[in-house]
C-alpha cells in the first residue's frame, strides 16, 4: 500500500508528460515562408496579360502537374516560381519566332485553397484571400465546436517540397495551400 502511495505522483507526473508529447512548436522555415514571395503551385489561378495580343490574354490554371497550358508555345512551368518567373517565361517563349517584343504581365487572379478539419462547424476547402488568419479560416468553417482548443491550432503547409506541421496561436497568417487543424481540448 505504501509503494503504491509513492508511486501515484510518478505516475501522474509521466502520464501528463505523455500528454504533451504531441506538442509541436512551428520551425522556423516555417514562419521565415511568410516573407518570402509567393511561388505558385497545382490549384492557382492566373490571369496572363499580353499587351495588344487579345487572344492570348486569358485566365490560366496551374494543373496538377505543375504546368499552365499557354496558346502558341505549349505547356509553360508555373510550379515553385513566382508569377514574375513565369511572366519572363512566357514573353521568352513567345519571342521564339511568335512575337517580335512581347509585354506580358502575369498577376494571381485566384490563390490555391485553404482547408479546415477538426473541431469547427463546417470542415472543408475554403478560398483563401491575402491576409487571411487562422481565426478568418475558422470564421469561414462556420466557428469553433463547443469541444474546439481555441488557444493554437495545428498548420500544415508545403515549404519549398517539404511537408512541416507547427503549432502556432490562432491570429497566426496563413498561406495558399495550408491545412488548417483544430484539436479537441481537453478539459
Amino acid at each position: 500500500m505504501m509503494k503504491t502511495a509513492k508511486l501515484l505522483p510518478v505516475l501522474a507526473a509521466l502520464i501528463l508528460a505523455a500528454g504533451c508529447s504531441g506538442y509541436r512548436p512551428a520551425p522556423a522555415a516555417f514562419h521565415e515562408a511568410l516573407y518570402q514571395p509567393y511561388v505558385l503551385d497545382a490549384g492557382d489561378s492566373l490571369r496572363v496579360t499580353v499587351f495588344d495580343q487579345d487572344n492570348l490574354t486569358n485566365t490560366y490554371s496551374v494543373d496538377q502537374s505543375g504546368y499552365i497550358a499557354f496558346p502558341l508555345i505549349g505547356s509553360v512551368a508555373a510550379r515553385g516560381k513566382t508569377s514574375k518567373q513565369v511572366e519572363q517565361a512566357i514573353a521568352s517563349m513567345l519571342r521564339q519566332g511568335y512575337l517580335r517584343d512581347p509585354d506580358v504581365t502575369v498577376e494571381i487572379d485566384r490563390y490555391r485553397p485553404v482547408f479546415v478539419m477538426g473541431e469547427v462547424g463546417s470542415p472543408g476547402q475554403y478560398s483563401y484571400v491575402p491576409g487571411m488568419t487562422v481565426q478568418k479560416a475558422v470564421a469561414a468553417a462556420g466557428g469553433f465546436s463547443a469541444r474546439a482548443n481555441q488557444s493554437n491550432v495545428d498548420i500544415t503547409r508545403d515549404i519549398n517540397g517539404k511537408v512541416l506541421t507547427g503549432r502556432v496561436v490562432t491570429s497566426d497568417p496563413l498561406l495558399p495551400g495550408d491545412t488548417v487543424y483544430v484539436r479537441e481540448r481537453l478539459f
